[in-house]
């Protein structure tokens, strides 16, 4: 059922962006008055689910959800309709038009993308507000690094106060803040000393291939509730208890308390709480499992102050476009890293399991249209690459004919088309690869 709900959410933004994208295109030759002759979602070779034609266009779905289409006369693209080529240009046609309208209907799909992720963020913001979680909170009880992160120089109840100079507002970001910056140096506070490292070579290519969860927060390990036949409440813990020590060494936080029991499985040991003002010794026949049967008090916001701001219209559309232009940024240093051989990012490159796979389990609304908006950027700047059979490619060849003032003959564009396409289903074969290839290992 999980994996269903993430299939639906992947299909269902897939939709919206292809067909936003598409129209971008539809739009702007239906303003400059050039035919299009087919608008379709998703490819439909062989046959299509569903079609029909209105005012001189076919409108479908095909059965191939890898994207999808429009079909505009007078143009080579992957229909490869070469014999329409042959035939003298019509009025109607793409290629009869001046080069900065087929230069903007080209660009259509894209900027349309583009002002999707805006509307996207702008409609987030304005109803959701924004929420996270400060470092300066985050720093409360400390953080506690995962194994790389130990790895790369941090330790247990480390306070991060700045990468390579710069503080970070959103303790959630410092992961991908760590990888898109490429960052060199950490100041963190560490036993109320400041102390600055170097990360060591190599981390940034862990990092890119890290799949858990860098850094997570300390908090105190407060009794919630109890697991049917719990060791802990039949020893005398009660609901509230602050479990503050495990045989006299001063233990604060659950899950160092939790990492630390499972070196005493079928031993008596005794737990020190703090009750209201007094500390009270509970001695506990611990299982083989080495569990007590005690669940935290996992609130976050009975520890730390969550910060949030509301938005009304006005100021979320100052706000969405920084957010815009802040997504673009970050994919394009992403795809930076993509073409670094020193970082070998490529192998992380993933194909529709990793997309669908970053969609929540659960139907989220929030997190639904923050990766729409998300990938909304990714696919326009995918798009614009000045790769044959992408918008960039076209681009590149209209940029080519304004500065140049002769076309690139039709045949050339052909060959151009077929390279481009090769090269798509060359990624497309890596990326889905590197998925299979992941399920296996």
């Amino acid at each position: 059922m999980e994996i269903a709900i993430q299939i639906l959410q992947l299909l269902l933004s897939l939709s919206i962006l292809v067909v936003v994208h598409e129209f971008g295109h539809f739009a702007a030759a239906k303003i400059f008055k050039t035919r299009v002759e087919k608008f379709y979602l998703f490819f439909n070779p062989w046959f299509s689910l569903f079609k029909f034609t209105y005012k001189g266009t076919e409108y479908g779905m095909g059965w191939l959800p890898l994207g999808g289409y429009v079909k505009i006369s007078g143009m080579i693209d992957e229909s490869m309709d070469k014999e329409a080529m042959k035939l003298p240009p019509k009025s109607y046609e793409f290629r009869s038009k001046p080069a900065w309208q087929r230069l903007i209907i080209m660009l259509g799909g894209v900027i349309m993308n583009v002002v999707l992720a805006f509307l996207i963020y702008i409609a987030m913001l304005s109803y959701w507000g924004d929420e996270y979680l400060s470092t300066k909170e985050a720093n409360k009880f400390g953080i506690r690094p995962d194994s790389l992160a130990m790895e790369m120089g941090f330790k247990p109840g480390d306070k991060i106060m700045t990468l390579d100079g710069e503080y970070v507002e959103d303790f959630s970001k410092i992961p991908m803040i760590l990888v898109l910056n490429e960052v060199k140096q950490v100041e963190v506070i560490r036993d109320g000393q400041s102390v600055v490292f170097t990360l060591p070579e190599g981390s940034l290519n862990k990092l890119i291939n890290h799949k858990s969860k860098l850094f997570n927060i300390r908090i105190p390990f407060i009794a919630d509730r109890f697991s049917e036949n719990s060791l802990a409440e039949k020893s005398g813990m009660l609901i509230g208890d602050r479990i503050i020590s495990l045989n006299d060494q001063n233990i604060l936080y659950y899950n160092d308390f939790r990492d630390e029991i499972q070196n005493h499985k079928n031993e008596l040991v005794e737990i020190t709480v703090l009750r209201s003002n007094d500390s009270i010794q509970i001695p506990i026949q611990l299982g083989e499992e080495g569990l007590m049967g005690v669940y935290p008090n996992g609130n976050l916001t009975d520890f730390f102050d969550i910060s949030k701001k509301e938005y009304t219209i006005g100021e979320a559309i100052p706000a969405g476009f920084a957010r815009t232009i802040s997504g673009i940024d970050n994919y394009l240093k992403q795809l930076k890293l993509l073409f670094s051989p020193e970082v070998k990012a490529y192998e992380g490159v993933g194909g529709f399991i990793t997309i669908g796979s970053i969609f929540p389990k659960v139907w989220h609304w929030e997190s639904f249209w923050r990766l729409t908006a998300f990938l909304s950027i990714m696919l326009a700047i995918l798009n614009v690459l000045p790769i044959p059979a992408l918008d960039g490619g076209h681009v590149l060849f209209l940029m080519y004919e304004i500065i140049a003032r002769r076309k690139p003959s039709d045949k050339f564009l052909e060959y151009a088309q077929v390279v481009g396409m090769v090269i798509l289903f060359g990624l497309l074969i890596l990326a889905n690869g590197n998925d299979i290839f992941k399920l296996f290992n």
